[in-house]
């Protein structure tokens, strides 16, 4: 039982946030490749739950805008010089998946197309992650000796 709230536990903040599931599986004693998997699979979550009302967020999102045609911030130079696919690969390391996938539904990116790109920046980051934190644990390990 303990295992599977540890598990849950990095699933939940996989959702909000992948940087910090990932550090906290492996504090939890959880492999890093498991807390990457699971954080990974939590975030997924997380941009196919942004999606399900994706329409309605985009419609709210426009009607509280200001200008309508504001070209500026980081995400929309991102979105206008590499698309979806360079908004689902940095997103999750930028804004997180959640407000990367609101995001990419106020650009107007096909759901689809966004839940392809926000699962592979998300599969990509997690392990990337998770390999940094066995070759660190190996580190620690190497030093300890």
């Amino acid at each position: 039982m303990e295992f599977i709230i540890r598990l849950l536990t990095v699933f939940i903040l996989g959702a909000v946030e992948l940087w910090v599931a990932i550090p906290a599986g492996i504090a939890l004693n959880l492999h890093p490749l498991l807390a990457g998997i699971t954080a990974g699979a939590g975030a997924i979550t997380s941009v196919i739950i942004v999606l399900m009302p994706g329409k309605r967020i985009r419609t709210w999102l426009m009607r509280n805008r200001e200008d309508g045609e504001k070209k500026h911030g980081r995400l929309y130079i991102i979105w206008a010089r590499y698309g979806a696919a360079g908004l689902g690969l940095l997103s999750p390391l930028l804004t997180g998946a959640p407000l990367g996938t609101a995001l990419g539904i106020a650009l107007g990116i096909p759901a689809g197309r966004l839940l392809l790109w926000m699962s592979l920046g998300i599969i990509v980051w997690s392990l990337l992650l998770s390999f940094a934190a066995i070759l660190g644990l190996a580190g620690i390990a190497a030093l300890g000796k």
